[in-house]
């Protein structure tokens, strides 16, 4: 796989590039190693400049910077649960395909998980600075459209009377694990914090 070509192609031409998705076949390792691996560290290491060597501004505090020990450990865990997050994503879309009279396809509902994720990976370098960092949000919309249209290809073969609905749930699931994941990284850090200054 062309990794550059890919993100420019799901990002640029998401309709025409899923229907070169649907006929590919690449082992879930190799898939994860050439693709998600790579694009989860941009995030990542982001926040590790971002946090640790630039640094943020703290209301009524001024500019703050994690240590440099702290900022890597952050970005190593917020990495790890960047893969976890879409690995466990792709297995919910295949485990909801029954309920929307889909065909159940664990590849096809990595791949599904996968690209969705790939415009706030891409966009995780904003992270870099601080205050840009609202912006992933905003990118990771377009990763709902990028769903959509994976579904509507039909990855899932669902019927198109599902596919909103589908999607829907996909989507909400999507954002209650990363909010569940951030909030057990923030809480990490906060309580790491707390006991420090004690």
């Amino acid at each position: 796989m062309d990794l550059k070509a890919r993100v420019q192609g799901i990002l640029l031409r998401p309709k025409e590039e899923w229907l070169q998705i649907k006929e590919e076949t690449l082992p879930l390792s190799e898939f994860f190693t050439s693709y998600v691996l790579i694009l989860a560290a941009i995030p990542a290491a982001a926040q590790f400049i971002g946090y640790g060597i630039i640094g943020f501004k703290v209301p009524f505090l001024g500019l703050h910077r994690l240590g440099i020990g702290t900022a890597l450990f952050r970005a190593v865990l917020a990495y790890i649960f960047s893969v976890v997050a879409v690995f466990v994503f792709g297995m919910v879309i295949n485990a909801l395909a029954s309920s929307f009279s889909s065909t159940p396809d664990l590849d096809n509902a990595m791949k599904l998980a996968v690209y969705t994720m790939t415009p706030a990976w891409v966009a995780g370098a904003l992270h870099v600075f601080y205050f840009l960092s609202p912006l992933v949000i905003l990118a990771s919309l377009y990763g709902i459209y990028i769903l959509y249209l994976g579904f509507v290809t039909p990855l899932m073969n669902t019927p198109k009377d599902k596919v909103v609905s589908y999607l829907i749930v996909s989507f909400i699931i999507a954002v209650v694990l990363m909010g569940v994941l951030g909030v057990i990284l923030n809480t990490i850090f906060t309580v790491g914090n707390i006991y420090r200054a004690i």
